[in-house]
């Protein structure tokens, strides 16, 4: 197990540094630049060259690369460029927001997503497992935004039960939090009820049809412990995800969250606020990936013999 642990971590470690130099070297290529978004394009050649040496822009890029990795050590992200404040400061103030949501959205996710997934199974191929079913291929094939717009129309603007964008209070909470639970959920109740189901058809299933187990009993007792190893890392990787930032969610509902500085951060050139927040998603989601192999290995010893 320790020798399984140790793998999983240098491995982790390896692609944390590999998406930190591919983001690096990619903010410098594209075309743009920082110090022309801070100033502006009219401006004197003066100002222009003294802004760009601020920036250390004038420098090879390799040595800026290595420069960001020094401080990025010391647990210095740099200054953001358009806000003039502290990368770290505008993450902590950002990341709690996401924190929520997340937290929020991935309740009704698992929640709804299991319960759906065991009804669906215990009714296969009625009216009821249809319904179910065509619940969850709607929520993961409608694009997030959409639902969004949606769920706004009707219950923001023509039902007024709650408000159409904003963050702080419950209410404001309920929008974003279906939206994107409604698409994880959808995931999780269609791998679900499909495990279950091939389980159910196991011949160690007719043992308990032979004690007189019923089969909502079966489901709960045998098959759903079963077929939840698959569902434990859909369920850590959801959450990961949304801590690294539900872009379009965020920005539709208003919620400054990592998101939402992301695609600020992105649209303003701010590189060293942008490079803060891909790094911070980078490293939730090796963490969840991390978390999810030693799970996994722990429910099944099997895995690290392989």
């Amino acid at each position: 197990m320790k020798k399984f642990i140790l793998k999983r971590l240098g491995q982790s470690i390896l692609i944390f540094f590999g998406v930190i130099f591919i983001t690096f070297i990619l903010m410098n290529i594209i075309p743009g630049n920082a110090a022309t978004a801070l100033i502006g394009e009219k401006t004197n050649s003066a100002v222009y060259e003294r802004v760009t040496s601020e920036l250390e822009l004038d420098k090879p890029v390799m040595e800026r690369f290595f420069s960001y990795i020094a401080r990025l050590f010391k647990g210095d992200l740099g200054k953001s460029i358009i806000m003039n404040q502290s990368v770290v400061e505008i993450i902590k103030r950002a990341f709690p927001n996401t924190l929520k949501l997340s937290i929020a959205a991935m309740i009704i996710s698992w929640g709804f997503g299991i319960l759906f997934g065991v009804i669906a199974a215990m009714y296969q191929g009625t009216i009821v497992d249809r319904i179910f079913m065509f619940n969850s291929i709607l929520g993961i094939s409608m694009p997030s935004f959409w639902i969004a717009i949606l769920l706004q129309y009707i219950f923001a603007y023509k039902l007024k039960l709650v408000p159409i964008s904003g963050f702080g209070t419950l209410k404001e909470l309920i929008l974003p939090s279906i939206v994107l639970g409604w698409s994880f959920s959808g995931e999780i109740t269609r791998v679900l009820k499909t495990n279950i189901n091939h389980i159910l058809a196991e011949g160690y299933i007719d043992t308990a049809k032979v004690k007189g187990l019923s089969k909502f009993q079966i489901i709960l007792k045998h098959a759903l412990k079963s077929s939840m190893l698959p569902i434990v890392t859909i369920m850590i990787l959801q959450f990961t995800s949304l801590l690294g930032g539900a872009m379009i969610t965020e920005t539709i509902f208003g919620i400054p969250g990592l998101g939402t500085l992301s695609i600020s951060a992105l649209t303003n050139r701010d590189l060293p606020l942008l490079q803060g927040t891909i790094l911070l998603a980078t490293s939730v989601i090796i963490f969840g990936n991390f978390i999810s192999d030693i799970l996994y290995s722990i429910i099944d010893p099997r895995i690290r013999v392989e």
